[in-house]
């Protein structure tokens, strides 16, 4: 499968065995799981979205505030909330697979215990019409003392070996960019089963104003326009170990040129997040203007 997917073109270009309308998707966490931007503008001007974090039950998240600003960019701590596994079945994705037409659907796992990840995908590969997963192994293991899973390359070898038991649809990995070495874990997530990956997560970040925590978490993670080099250089050392794999690069887009970054680096594909929250109709734009750079000429 990921042999047959090392290119991304615009107009039906393959990735990961997904046909895709153009290179720009929206990140997890930014769009919900799609009716935030109901009405808004056309989902099916982008290649497809990645939805918000699906976990096994349901998470309320951290306490507020959530999310600040900064000067170079925005430090969040959601905390993964969302309405659980079975609501996210049975009516949010049913929901967004009837809207959608052509841009493609990447569903976001988290778990907390490796098995947690098996059981969501399990359960959601029941329900059709979604394009693939991504799995967030920035969680903590609970069961580990919580120890990224992605820092466990015993753990990011289970996880993928087991869903990929559980689904034929694409599976990308999602990495932190604070493992050691990224493209290590990535090589060991694509020999267990990955289809791909996804670089990179937001960075461990502590912002204070007026002598306070901007969070009412404490700490959180650290995405915008500095995240840019960090996810392009991860991109780098990923394809110059592995070769061409199917890659979403994300961390900082705020424009088309940002996006050619990524693709230059190697990356099949990119996701937009924080830009998009301040500008939502960013990656449209940026879907049309590579589209009409001819994007990958």
């Amino acid at each position: 499968m990921v042999a047959s997917a090392m290119a991304t073109r615009v107009g039906g270009g393959m990735v990961a065995g997904i046909a895709f309308r153009n290179p720009v998707l929206l990140a997890a966490g930014t769009a919900g799981f799609g009716r935030e931007l109901d009405g808004l503008y056309d989902l099916d001007l982008l290649g497809g979205l990645v939805t918000k974090a699906v976990s096994l039950e349901p998470r309320e998240g951290n306490p507020p505030p959530r999310v600040a600003e900064f000067p170079g960019g925005m430090i969040n701590s959601v905390g993964l909330a969302n309405p659980g596994l079975e609501q996210v079945a049975t009516e949010e994705l049913p929901w967004l697979v009837k809207r959608l037409a052509r841009a493609r659907i990447l569903v976001n796992v988290v778990g907390f215990e490796e098995s947690e990840y098996l059981q969501i995908v399990r359960r959601l590969d029941a329900v059709p019409g979604l394009s693939g997963y991504e799995l967030n192994l920035s969680c903590p293991n609970t069961a580990a003392g919580g120890l990224e899973f992605g820092v466990d390359r015993g753990a990011v070898a289970r996880i993928l070996a087991s869903c990929r038991l559980a689904t034929e649809r694409p599976l990308f990995a999602k990495l932190s960019p604070c493992l050691p070495d990224i493209a290590e874990v990535a090589a060991v997530a694509i020999a267990a089963g990955a289809t791909g990956l996804t670089v990179v997560n937001t960075l461990p970040g502590f912002f204070l104003r007026d002598g306070q925590p901007v969070l009412g978490q404490g700490s959180g993670g650290v995405s915008g326009p500095a995240l840019l080099p960090v996810g392009v250089l991860a991109v780098k050392r990923i394809v110059d170990r592995l070769g061409p794999v199917p890659i979403i690069g994300v961390g900082g887009i705020r424009s088309a040129a940002d996006a050619r970054q990524y693709l230059g680096a190697g990356a099949s594909l990119v996701a937009i997040g924080t830009a998009a929250l301040a500008d939502p109709r960013l990656p449209v734009r940026i879907a049309g203007e590579l589209e009409a750079q001819g994007w990958p000429s």
